[in-house]
């Protein structure tokens, strides 16, 4: 695989991102490019405490070096935060103030709060990436939680991204295995999406699929080498990482990066989940939901659904306003209560379109199972891979017990109007059946 290679095709199908460089030792090329893509601009480093230390400094020394106009802002009232709502609104004033183009210093929050200020000044903006840790650098989508719902925002990426391999490497060991974890979820997202397709709910659309899809494999092979901080591998993985940003944007969503393995990670946050009085890593919760989809996989491979009974499946259909009864008693706890009802709106279908999903699935099985088999990696070999990269393999790693997970399913079932593989499972009529083998005697996640 030609790493540059593969850099220069997906900038061909990115929308917003101009320029990715990725190298050891660039972080002095930071004014070189802000330079080439903000003529004339004036810029604000935007940092964290911990991403200062890591690269901020630099930056702004070699932004005021290099002659740039340039303010820094550093978000130092508290140490563990999240993309939420109230720093949007901070970083918004600090645009208004400077009139600057924002320089985002940081991982996956900085990152998403500039994402959506600058969106909201009708800009771009600069990302000085600080950890191989999420995908969300080079996509067009900022998540941040608002009135306490975990949203999506589709906005713009940034038009220049530089990441120094120096600095990746030397980010927390944590946060790289997270990103680890975040790249492995393509895998299972991928069958998902393939699903959808097959449904017609969401195509797959070929340059956002290929651009990662087929290195994806390669890009994951070496997760001894990220938990060593191996610079090869730590660039491996952040090209990963932002190929698989760069396919959301050439598909003006998600859908290439993220599909049930997320939800898991939306509920934890969305219910504050902290383990050891600490807020747990995107990275993390989600490797936990990829790994339980792995499971579900694994499981619902084992059936065969070339003998469905479609009629019957039909018949058992539960009306729309059965299904939002089911939501609202689902999440009547949940912080965000009708969110299950809102979402369940949207992607209800109605019999008659069941019966053409149900039909397609049962009349394609064999091909069909076998094209999700050769992408969806069996639970014990992405356990394997996490274990080695320093990754989550057991929800109790994060402070989620068994139970508790099994209690999310349906929740993340609910959760999103993006179909998944256990709304197929719904239609089909297996998914009590799906369940109780992950979650049973002998499954994956076996509950004592």
């Amino acid at each position: 695989m030609d790493m540059n290679q593969c850099i220069v095709d997906a900038l061909k199908i990115a929308t917003d991102t101009k320029a990715f460089e990725l190298g050891e030792r660039i972080l002095e090329r930071t004014p070189i490019l802000f330079k080439e893509h903000f003529p004339g601009r004036k810029a604000v480093v935007i940092a964290d405490l911990n991403t200062w230390k890591a690269a901020g400094e630099a930056v702004f020394g070699y932004m005021q070096a290099a002659g740039v106009p340039c303010e820094h802002y550093v978000i130092q009232e508290e140490k563990e935060f999240h993309s939420e709502w109230s720093y949007v609104e901070r970083l918004d004033n600090v645009l208004d103030r400077t009139g600057a183009v924002a320089v985002a210093v940081g991982s996956g929050v900085i990152n998403d709060l500039c994402k959506l200020a600058s969106f909201h000044h009708n800009q771009q903006y600069m990302c000085v990436a600080t950890a191989a840790s999420v995908d969300g650098y080079s996509s067009s989508g900022a998540v941040v939680t608002k009135e306490g719902a975990k949203i999506n925002i589709e906005t713009h990426a940034p038009q220049v991204i530089l990441a120094d391999v120096d600095v990746l490497a030397a980010a927390p060991r944590e946060m790289t295995a997270a990103g680890y974890g975040d790249l492995a979820a393509k895998v299972p997202a991928g069958a998902e999406w393939m699903i959808a397709d097959l449904f017609g709910t969401e195509p797959i659309q070929p340059a956002a699929w290929h651009v990662l899809q087929d290195v994806l494999d390669e890009l994951l092979a070496d997760p001894k080498g990220v938990a060593e901080g191996k610079p090869a591998a730590i660039a491996s993985l952040f090209t990963g990482l932002t190929l698989s940003g760069i396919a959301m944007q050439a598909a003006k969503s998600s859908r290439p990066a993220s599909c049930t393995d997320h939800l898991f990670s939306h509920i934890l946050d969305m219910t504050n989940h902290r383990y050891k009085g600490k807020l747990q890593s995107h990275g993390f919760q989600v490797a936990v939901g990829t790994l339980t989809m792995c499971a579900f996989f694994d499981e619902f491979f084992k059936m065969d659904l070339s003998k469905l009974d479609v009629d019957a499946c039909v018949a058992a259909w539960p009306t729309l306003e059965q299904e939002q009864q089911r939501a609202i008693a689902l999440f009547k706890d949940f912080p965000v209560p009708m969110l299950g009802y809102t979402e369940i709106t949207k992607k209800y279908n109605d019999k008659d379109t069941v019966r053409v999903q149900l039909t397609r699935v049962k009349e394609n099985w064999p091909e069909f199972k076998a094209k999700l088999q050769a992408q969806c990696y069996p639970f014990k070999k992405m356990q394997a891979l996490f274990a080695e990269a320093g990754a989550p393999t057991d929800p109790e790693q994060i402070g989620v017990s068994r139970r508790q997970l099994r209690s999310m399913v349906d929740l993340a079932q609910l959760l999103r109007w993006r179909i998944n593989l256990l709304d197929l499972a719904k239609r089909a009529c297996i998914y009590d059946e799906l369940v109780a083998r992950v979650f049973g005697k002998g499954g994956a996640w076996e509950i004592d």
